[in-house]
């Protein structure tokens, strides 16, 4: 029987799991400050109540945005006077976020979530430097919590406001687990360090490549091909786009075509504590130049 740390998800997945091609898909972001006690999945009912949390759920998949808790690092659950809601897209022909204050969860009802999609919709401030998501989601996974929290409480030394704890960000076993807005580039596997030097490029307006699952806006294949062209090519967070076929397109023209292949690798858990599966992680085999 294996001791309880090798036999977490996040150091079975780390003997020989890729990151590239890992990162969640997500359209765009809602993130809602709830200090209090989060369910295993955000709108389950347990910290909104069932009908907000159905209605809210509705909306989200009506309008292809995604819905995630957030707080500052720690461990206070009172709930604040006023609750910070981040919106964010992170497609580089678009990337904003926007900060705004609400009274309550419902309010978040009033919004127009269908505009997180598309350019900056002015419904709050404007954020300009790069907000850190990380994941401590205990009551999803315990690796979340256990990796997490540190690393979080280590960048709002830092970084400060722009720190916090967020909910399930997708795939534990690679924790600790960072999202970058409003690029959504997504890290796995940081240490503390390399954690801050992530958030320090990207204040820079470059990408940080130890540790890059992807950038959420792409499916895996997409993400994997970038990825792939980031190890040859430095080049800024938005100048980089993804077509079918895996053609990784740059803003000054060059352009580059990356072969993939999807492999199998033994079963594992997905979670601390969940039945092993198959893993077939999609990785790059080759890159080439195109013609512009």
């Amino acid at each position: 029987m294996p001791d309880t740390i090798t036999a977490t998800c996040s150091a079975l997945s780390a003997t020989d799991e890729p990151l590239a091609g890992t990162a969640a898909q997500v359209t765009g972001w809602v993130c809602l400050e709830f200090p209090g006690a989060w369910g295993r999945d955000v709108l389950d009912g347990t910290a909104l109540g069932p009908d907000l949390a159905r209605e809210l759920d509705a909306r989200a998949d009506a309008a292809g945005v995604r819905i995630m808790f957030i707080r500052r690092p720690g461990r206070s659950t009172s709930a604040p006077d006023r609750r910070t809601v981040l919106l964010a897209q992170s497609h580089p022909a678009r990337s904003w976020c926007e900060r705004l204050e609400i009274a309550y969860p419902e309010d978040l009802l009033d919004l127009d979530l269908g505009l997180v999609a598309g350019t900056a919709p002015g419904l709050g401030r404007p954020v300009t430097d790069p907000v850190v998501l990380v994941c401590a989601h205990g009551k999803r996974d315990q690796c979340c919590a256990v990796l997490g929290r540190p690393v979080a409480a280590a960048l709002a030394e830092e970084f400060g406001d722009a720190v916090w704890e967020c909910s399930h960000t997708g795939g534990h076993r690679f924790a600790p687990s960072q999202i970058l807005l409003p690029t959504g580039y997504t890290y796995g596997r940081l240490s503390v360090q390399q954690s801050v030097e992530a958030v320090r490029a990207a204040a820079r307006g470059e990408v940080y490549r130890t540790g890059l699952r992807g950038r959420s806006c792409w499916d895996a294949p997409a993400q994997v091909a970038e990825v792939a062209v980031r190890e040859l090519v430095d080049a800024p967070a938005n100048d980089l786009t993804v077509h079918a076929n895996s053609i990784v397109t740059h803003r000054d023209g060059r352009r580059w075509g990356v072969e993939l292949e999807e492999r199998e690798l033994p079963p594992r858990p997905a979670s601390c504590g969940a039945a092993p599966k198959p893993v077939r992680p999609v990785v790059a085999t080759g890159i080439r130049a195109l013609a512009p």
